[in-house]
């Protein structure tokens, strides 16, 4: 029997347990969203002004790291203009057919987010060039030489599109939106006032010192201060009669194998392989992937992109290599033949 955790295999977009959690604790306005007040600041001009005229918002690019805040900043968008909301992603949008389908169905001024945009296949990015920008698609109807394009007019809505990797999107997408926001890492400081919020809307009482401790294990990452509260609340409510101090925030990040920095088990079996197996690099990420019972894909995802912006690894033409804090943080001393990493 399937546990209330697990997905309903009849409704794919059913929310599990953890995600109807998460979900309940994001900012429903801009005045509730904690952190990227540049951006905050920037958006909000752009609904104002869309509502001063009457018109609909400029469609939205958001790109960043996963888990600050661009979903949430799409259904801010869309509770800002008062307007309905349509969601999808990239990776499902494989024919210009399944785009089609999808605007043809759109209402006057409804906001569409397209997560993962640079994902979405190169026909149906060509559809979508001209759906931007003059709001109607062409419909192809035949084969060959006999078939013939349609055009089909389609309400003006805000396409938001949020992408991880905006590099990878096609330079004429990129440039047919009106405002494009690039989500940094939040603040330390930040992320306590945001779970401050989450502690209030989850009915815990959180002591300010173990706000600090979670925010600072956080990786600058809402999505993961909130995982990080909710299991240290779980902690504290079956082993200190709901007394979240922080010495059981320590204890229960500590049981979680979240170490002061930041690092999870994954990080520290990386940098362990990399300095205990091979004297600190260069080594392939494929014989890293290897030491660590780990996809390639998983190591340079989510692994990665945190040890290199802490400092602890370098990419390099031959391969990764672990810096001095890495050796120091795993508490060893680097070999005489470790690799320089003279710049």
């Amino acid at each position: 029997m399937a546990s209330q955790a697990d997905p309903d295999p009849l409704n794919p977009y059913a929310q599990t347990d953890e995600q109807a959690a998460e979900s309940a604790l994001r900012p429903q306005t801009l005045a509730e969203f904690r952190g990227q007040q540049r951006v905050s600041d920037q958006l909000g001009l752009v609904l104002a002004a869309a509502r001063h005229r009457g018109t609909v918002a400029d469609h939205v690019l958001l790109s960043g790291p996963p888990g600050l805040g661009k979903t949430t900043l799409a259904m801010i968008i869309a509770a800002e203009m008062a307007a309905p909301i349509r969601i999808s992603s990239g990776p499902a949008i494989q024919h210009a057919g399944d785009l089609a389908a999808i605007l043809s169905g759109l209402t006057e001024g409804e906001v569409f987010f397209l997560d993962e945009i640079h994902r979405m296949s190169r026909p149906a990015a060509e559809m979508l060039y001209l759906a931007m920008e003059d709001f109607r698609v062409d419909v192809v109807v035949g084969k060959g030489p006999g078939a013939t394009a349609i055009p089909l007019e389609i309400p003006r809505f805000t396409l938001v599109g949020a992408t991880t990797r905006s590099g990878l999107l096609p330079g004429p997408l990129r440039d047919r939106f009106g405002f494009t926001a690039q989500l940094d890492y939040y603040a330390t400081a930040d992320l306590e006032r945001l779970l401050a919020r989450s502690a209030s809307l989850l009915g815990i009482g959180l002591d300010a010192r173990a706000g600090a401790e979670i925010a600072s294990r956080s990786r600058g990452t809402p999505r993961i201060a909130n995982r990080l509260l909710r299991r240290v609340r779980d902690y504290a409510l079956v082993r200190a009669d709901g007394q979240l101090t922080c010495e059981v925030a320590e204890a229960a990040l500590e049981l979680y194998e979240v170490d002061p920095l930041g690092l999870d088990r994954l990080d520290r079996a990386v940098l362990d392989a990399l300095c205990r197996s091979f004297g600190g690099g260069p080594v392939g990420v494929g014989t890293l992937a290897l030491a660590v019972a780990e996809e390639a894909e998983t190591i340079e995802e989510v692994a990665e992109p945190f040890l290199v912006r802490e400092g602890f690894l370098m990419r390099t033409p031959r391969g990764r290599v672990a810096t001095p804090r890495a050796w120091e943080h795993l508490g060893l001393r680097p070999p005489k033949s470790a690799p320089s990493l003279g710049y």
